[in-house]
């Protein structure tokens, strides 16, 4: 009872599902994702355990038409299911079982999978797909991608029940390595869940831009590492997101303790301005000498 697209960005090989439903918490349940090997969306009367069999298949070199095979020749209740994958060559193959709940169908493109069941109209995949494609021909980048293939399902009725929860996860294109620690990072560059929502897919927009901002502002970020100076990267965050003042006040101390001290001054006073609480924090950074911050600098940024 969702639609859902599952997708190989070409250019980086990274791998996303994104997907709403009017379900609770859509976000565990059906997106499973594993960076350099494939990703899979298990939906309609959802098998979960299809997922995470999905990926050892895709592990193991199985190609996504032979991963949606098994999955489905092995499932008894397979009439009741949907299945969209993608593996690690970027080759897509998708299910919808002959008893799903109308309208139910899907897509599969170069790339990528979209699928959908009990939605409003059966326009909604056709839709998603080539919101997809043509974000794609004109270069956006991949979860601008996922987002229109969303907003499109939604601009052709969505889910007929209505509209709940959404979530997007994209990880990276390379296998990690197996240590414990990969194993729980997984190689996610962004995991966001909208639980319990009037209207998931706007506010799914919403924090997925919020997410690109404090991108920007990561000195560890894809951004620095390609070279993009911090003030460069702070000016664009701001543009993104101007009512992220934890990243106003950041900067504020930044410049402060690096020397500009006047510069810091006015961004701490934005911050200020919108929430008083953080000229409490700023003197909770210097009683406890964290981040740079002594008590005589704080006096001079409060006074």
């Amino acid at each position: 009872m969702t639609y859902s697209v599952v997708a190989r960005d070409p250019e980086t090989g990274r791998f996303a599902v994104a997907v709403q439903s009017h379900f609770l918490g859509v976000g565990p349940v059906v997106p499973w994702l594993e960076a350099g090997v494939g990703a899979i969306a298990t939906q309609a009367s959802v098998n979960i355990s299809l997922g995470p069999i999905g990926l050892e298949m895709l592990r193991a070199g199985q190609a996504a038409a032979e991963v949606v095979a098994s999955l489905t020749g092995g499932d008894e209740r397979s009439a009741i299911r949907q299945l969209g994958v993608v593996d690690a060559e970027g080759r897509a193959a998708a299910h919808t079982g002959a008893e799903c709940i109308p309208a139910c169908g899907h897509h599969v493109g170069d790339g990528y999978t979209v699928q959908g069941n009990l939605l409003e109209r059966e326009t909604c995949w056709p839709a998603m797909a080539e919101a997809y494609e043509a974000a794609l021909a004109r270069g956006e980048p991949f979860v601008e991608r996922l987002l229109l293939a969303l907003e499109a399902a939604e601009r052709e009725g969505g889910d007929v029940r209505g509209r709940q929860s959404a979530a997007i996860m994209i990880v990276e294109g390379e296998v990690r390595p197996t240590t414990w620690r990969a194993h729980l990072w997984g190689g996610r560059l962004m995991d966001l869940r909208i639980e319990d929502h009037p209207d998931p897919v706007p506010e799914l927009r919403r924090i997925v831009t919020l997410q690109l901002a404090y991108d920007l502002s990561d000195d560890g970020g894809e951004a620095a590492r390609s070279g993009t100076p911090s003030p460069e990267r702070y000016a664009q965050a701001r543009r993104l997101a101007p009512d992220a003042y934890e990243l106003v006040f950041w900067r504020g101390v930044e410049l402060a303790t690096g020397g500009d001290v006047e510069a810091g001054r006015r961004e701490l006073q934005i911050a200020f301005a919108a929430d008083k609480r953080w000229r409490t924090t700023l003197q909770h950074l210097a009683d406890a000498g964290r981040e740079g911050v002594t008590p005589e600098l704080a006096a001079s940024l409060l006074g």
